[in-house]
């Protein structure tokens, strides 16, 4: 994590100047993301975790493993960076960062029954296709996930796994209002390993001239990650909360 956020700083500081003389573009943005959901691990030998921790089918209950937990609600920094440049061939570049650090509101001898800490980083490479009134990219790129999951406080899975994506991005601008709006899709189905991350927001320039425009934005996120037969487990995960947050193009 201390990387990541080096590597940003050092992308965004670089960069600066050269987006002053629209070379480069810079775009940056940081918001809280107030989150819930639900979460599963559902051993693929559903008496290896009774063997393990020495409770019997977690809660006592024959039907445990296939259950999902809801998530306390919980908020995180989620950071981006994306550099823009007028190349034609060559493509966008964006990395964005999140770190989904909660746990499952049931208990078991004062135990939560999952205990989530996991770093979610995209890189993404896209081209814009539209950038008028109305605004769309698309592209490609990786999540990486990163972190580990624990049952009981006592089994815990290790993740560690890099999945190539898909990625679109649409929005609209309101003329003289300051206002537009936007969605943002990434999405991959690939190697027993599923990823629907989806977003949409509002946004509201106060300031907006020909070197800097900088906006408050709040909008509405979606992470699904499902992970089959990972460390002999099937994972599935679910975040959805609003988010607020800030918004600087240079």
């Amino acid at each position: 994590m201390k990387l990541l956020k080096l590597t940003l700083l050092a992308l965004g500081t670089s960069v600066c100047s050269l987006a002053q003389a629209d070379v480069i573009g810079v775009k940056a943005d940081a918001s809280y993301w107030f989150y819930d959901g639900k979460a599963k691990v559902q051993p693929n030998n559903t008496t290896s975790l009774s063997n393990q921790t020495g409770i019997d089918n977690i809660l006592l209950d024959p039907y445990a493993n296939s259950r999902e937990y809801d998530l306390d609600q919980k908020g995180s920094a989620q950071i981006s960076l994306a550099i823009e440049h007028p190349i034609p061939l060559i493509p966008n570049a964006k990395i964005r960062y999140v770190n989904l650090k909660t746990q499952t509101e049931n208990e078991v001898a004062g135990q939560p029954v999952y205990d989530l800490d996991i770093d979610h980083t995209d890189f993404i490479l896209y081209y814009e296709v539209l950038d008028n009134i109305v605004d769309a990219d698309i592209g490609f790129g990786a999540s990486n996930l990163n972190g580990d999951v624990k049952t009981l406080g006592l089994n815990k899975t290790d993740i560690d796994k890099t999945i190539p994506v898909i990625y679109g991005s649409a929005g609209v601008k309101l003329p003289f209002t300051g206002l537009s709006a936007k969605a943002e899709l990434l999405y991959s189905n690939v190697n027993d390993t599923k990823i629907t991350d989806a977003q949409a927001e509002l946004q509201y320039n106060f300031i907006d001239n020909l070197l800097v425009d900088v906006g408050l934005k709040a909008g509405y996120r979606i992470l699904d990650i499902k992970l089959d037969d990972y460390e002999k487990n099937d994972l599935k995960f679910n975040f959805k909360g609003p988010y607020i947050g800030l918004d600087i193009h240079f």
